[in-house]
């Protein structure tokens, strides 16, 4: 069923033991969202856990602590945030894709799999639907809910530097600040602190990027051999895909990151407007939105490269390659 703000707030008090998943490689909004609405629920007097996500980094750790679920936890209800396609799911939540209770969502490219489904594709993150859920469902939010807010708006739109930006972010964003959030220390530590192996990364990054079409599209590809060299983290690596389309003439930016021993690759592309990076996607069977879309596909690097040129060469035409 598909339900806006007011249904959702009418359906959340009628169940109770509600277990939060958010999806594979999670970023800060849907760890962001998660722990705003495990806490928001709890302030109603619901009992509200996530389900332990083994890939959470340092860098988001603090925003699980104490919301966990205990391993004996058997939930009523199962809520998805964040969460376009059960294919997102990391294996310890495989288990409920079929038993989802409630999905709240901005990705266009949503499945409907879950019974119920809150979209509003127009936001440019989950936080800001979530944040106007809590304000229907308790009228106010504390400082933690504010902080773990405001790191899902600002990570999912680059601090407020995406093309997905839109007023309605900055007047959720501004609301949070005023509820609490600390602005100034979350921005510095994930937009303005950087690791030498973050630096690392960049350097690499820029010095293994591949222009195509006269400069339009750029393809970085990164095994696990030259992350292991350069001794980088997870947190090293966020959002690491947005750093191809900053380059001034670049349509398309697709960075290409072998993930594991078995030949997986986790593929992010970013475009302009006038390319749409989900339909990329949309052709490996990933999607996101229109200008942030991703896939994972079992390839090797070379071989994931040479099928992303192929599909470039069609939308964008001819067979220009520039220099690296």
């Amino acid at each position: 069923m598909r339900l806006d703000i007011a249904g959702t707030r009418e359906l959340l008090p009628l169940r109770d033991n509600y277990l939060l998943l958010t999806h594979r490689r999670p970023d800060g909004d849907t760890l962001g969202c998660a722990a705003a609405l495990a806490m928001g629920l709890r302030a109603i007097g619901k009992s509200a856990y996530l389900l332990e996500n083994d890939e959470v980094t340092e860098r988001y750790s603090s925003l699980v602590t104490g919301l966990y679920a205990p391993t004996d936890f058997c939930p009523d209800a199962v809520i998805a945030v964040d969460i376009a396609s059960t294919d997102l799911l990391p294996d310890n939540a495989r288990a409920y894709a079929e038993n989802v209770w409630l999905c709240v969502d901005h990705h266009p490219s949503n499945t409907g799999y879950a019974e119920n489904l809150c979209l509003y594709a127009e936001r440019a993150a989950c936080g800001e639907v979530i944040y106007e859920l809590l304000i229907a469902l308790s009228g106010g939010i504390d400082a933690a809910i504010a902080d773990a807010l405001y790191i899902a708006v600002s990570t999912d739109t680059g601090c407020f530097s995406f093309d997905n930006t839109n007023a309605n972010t900055f007047s959720v964003a501004a609301r949070l600040v005023e509820a609490g959030a600390r602005m100034g220390e979350i921005n510095r530590a994930l937009f303005r602190s950087k690791t030498r192996g973050r630096i690392a990364v960049e350097g690499m990054i820029y010095s293994e990027m591949e222009y195509l079409h006269g400069g339009r599209a750029v393809i970085v590809a990164l095994t696990n051999a030259m992350i292991d060299e350069v001794g980088a983290t997870e947190d090293d690596l966020d959002n690491i895909s947005a750093i191809p389309l900053s380059i001034e003439g670049v349509d398309v930016g697709v960075t290409i990151r072998e993930t594991s021993a078995t030949n997986e690759c986790k593929v992010s592309v970013r475009s302009s407007p006038s390319v749409s990076a989900n339909a990329i996607c949309g052709r490996f069977g990933g999607g996101g939105h229109a200008q942030a879309a991703g896939f994972s596909i079992t390839a090797t690097v070379a071989e994931v490269r040479e099928r992303i040129i192929a599909l470039l060469d069609e939308i964008l035409g001819g067979n220009e390659v520039a220099q690296k």
